[in-house]
């Protein structure tokens, strides 16, 4: 089975209050077998543009990456990220074909 990624790219304007947003996220992350990858961390932006926090989360399918942000309890954690921050979020299936 192919795995997926949530690829998230954002800016925090309180990070108080999204800190309740990393708390209620803890159990839906964790009922649909995420892994984080990446959770913030040094980088530096060679092309295009950047925002200050990136997050690159592995889950087992894409059916699970899927389930997860449509879970209810998912759907109410979101509620103490989005007044307080931006966020680009993508969910993209892995690839698991022949490498160059």
């Amino acid at each position: 089975m192919t795995k997926a990624y949530w690829i998230a790219r954002g800016e925090v304007h309180d990070m108080e209050q999204y800190k309740k947003y990393l708390q209620a996220n803890a159990e839906p992350f964790r009922q649909f077998g995420a892994k984080f990858l990446v959770r913030g961390g040094r980088y530096e932006c060679l092309e295009g543009s950047a925002r200050s926090r990136n997050v690159l989360i592995e889950f087992p399918s894409y059916e699970q990456a899927m389930a997860c942000y449509h879970s209810p309890a998912y759907q109410a954690a979101i509620q103490h990220r989005l007044p307080v921050s931006e966020i680009d979020l993508i969910i993209i299936e892995g690839y698991d074909g022949p490498q160059p």
